[in-house]
């Protein structure tokens, strides 16, 4: 027995000495790892405390001392906050690949059908055929071409109902809200829903807009206060914003399926219509597109087609407004090329140049999602010297970059003149201009929502002066915004509006 226990004891000493050293030469053989700068962290809540009433403005600020690649805790979740085009290039082409998933969040998921949207589900094979689809199918030059017509009817509509207040006070934040959903309904949907039993899709989109918000969810930064989200009664909210949107995207679904065409032509169709014709004609194909990739796509078409849009055209002619020069010489532009007409056609926007010029402008000084929407790394990889473990989020302050002094001169002015000698473009190949984003997750609407945007800016400065209610003067309107995932002009723009 005493031969046996001593046996055994030796076995125990030998086998924790063995431990004992493998933990410390392992311990030896690990070089420290080299992580981005970052600001003092508090316990549990990390950097949270940091961000103010409009984070892109607190994180620049942030930035402007901890450097162009920022790490930080929201909580438990470590942010890595990128700040300048050169680091944003690291990200979004260089490691474009690596960079290219989206965090994982159960409201999104509850919302968007478990991932199977464009603009929020993580990167997958299946993210990838539904992109190729939106594009090719969706979104193409030749689709978007082929929706002229609506974006000119609903323009034509805007312009008449501005022209119907007989220069009384009119809210042009409201009215651009309408023009953009009155597009996005009749292409994605073939008619417009106004509201059906009484439950406007617009107001679903708006609750559904701030429920996405980026700091939404306490829970999902710390897990410690679940509860406070649990309080808020989070959870029924999102299920019930979730279940009436899927309830009206249901009954769209099920009125295309029982009026859809036998031909082969996707000419002039709908979203829902060329989807469902897809589906049929894949149905043996590998990549499957079922109801709830159908649902899922055409709500990220009204969360992105709806919100950015009527936000640019809101931002462009408040900022033409403050600006009475720049506003006198796009007038001047678009009226010498639009003269003897009633409206501005698309096909009259080609020879605009400062027009285009005004948007891009109005897109740096106001971009309408400063913060681009998150990503995460799929991998632990090196940036820029830096040591970037998997999972970790990344945000690319856009609105930073955009207002960088060494980039931009006097990048607090709006000066359209700095785009028309500048081969700056938004397609995502400058990365110190990213108002759609850049790499696999960029924007791919982009031509939908420009085309629209030139369209209604031309006519709205073609047939119309404004003055601002009470004798304001045009250079004290209050360009404050209001974060969320979007930038909204805090107070609605009410403007007068004179026929010229």
């Amino acid at each position: 027995m005493l031969e046996q226990y001593t046996l055994h004891l030796y076995f125990i000493s030998l086998f924790s000495v063995t431990v004992f050293l493998y933990k410390w030469l392992r311990i030896r053989n690990i070089v420290p790892e080299n992580l981005p700068p970052s600001p003092p962290k508090l316990p549990i809540i990390g950097n949270l405390y940091q961000l103010g009433r409009d984070p892109h403005i607190s994180l620049r600020f942030l930035a402007q001392k901890y450097g162009p690649l920022m790490l930080l805790k929201f909580g438990s979740v470590p942010v890595l906050v990128v700040s300048t085009a050169d680091a944003a290039r690291e990200i979004m082409k260089t490691h474009d690949l690596v960079f290219s998933d989206r965090p994982d969040s159960s409201i999104s998921n509850r919302i968007f059908y478990n991932g199977r949207d464009v603009a929020l589900a993580r990167y997958s094979e299946y993210w990838r055929q539904v992109k190729s689809t939106c594009v090719i199918q969706l979104l193409s030059k030749r689709r978007v071409n082929s929706f002229s017509n609506v974006r000119e009817e609903e323009v034509a509509l805007l312009i008449h109902n501005i022209e119907s207040s007989h220069s009384k006070i009119v809210n042009l934040s409201e009215m651009f809200s309408e023009l953009t959903s009155g597009v996005v309904c009749r292409v994605a949907l073939g008619r417009k829903y106004e509201s059906d039993k009484g439950n406007s899709y617009k107001k679903l989109l708006g609750e559904m807009t701030e429920l996405l918000g980026y700091f939404r969810s306490i829970g999902k930064y710390i897990p410690l206060l679940y509860w406070v989200d649990w309080l808020e009664g989070l959870k029924g909210k999102v299920d019930k914003i979730a279940n009436e949107i899927d309830a009206f995207l249901e009954a769209v679904v099920r009125d295309h399926q029982s009026d859809l065409a036998s031909d082969d032509s996707y000419a002039n169709k709908d979203f829902v219509s060329i989807l469902l014709e897809i589906q049929k004609e894949n149905i043996d194909s590998d990549f499957q597109i079922n109801k709830d990739c159908i649902k899922a796509v055409i709500l990220d078409m009204f969360f992105a087609g709806t919100e950015t849009p009527s936000t640019t055209l809101e931002w462009t002619i408040a900022a033409l407004i403050k600006n009475p020069d720049t506003m006198i010489k796009l007038q001047n532009e678009v009226r010498e090329i639009g003269k003897g007409k009633p409206k501005i056609l698309e096909s009259d926007l080609i020879e605009m140049h400062y027009l285009k010029a005004v948007i891009k402008e109005s897109m740096r000084l106001y971009i309408p999602a400063p913060l681009l929407l998150p990503r995460a790394a799929r991998e632990d990889i090196k940036v820029m010297g830096y040591d970037i473990k998997s999972g970790t989020q990344v945000l690319i302050n856009a609105w930073a970059i955009a207002r960088d002094p060494s980039l931009w001169d006097k990048p607090e002015e709006f000066r359209p003149e700095r785009f028309l000698s500048s081969p700056l473009d938004y397609k995502g190949l400058n990365y110190e201009y990213l108002p759609f984003g850049a790499g696999r997750r960029s924007c791919p609407g982009i031509r939908f929502a420009m085309a629209l945007n030139e369209l209604a800016i031309a006519n709205v400065v073609h047939k119309f002066d404004f003055k601002l209610p009470d004798g304001e003067r045009m250079v004290d309107l209050d360009m404050t915004g209001v974060s969320g995932i979007t930038v909204r002009k805090k107070c609605p723009l009410f403007v007068i509006a004179c026929a010229k």
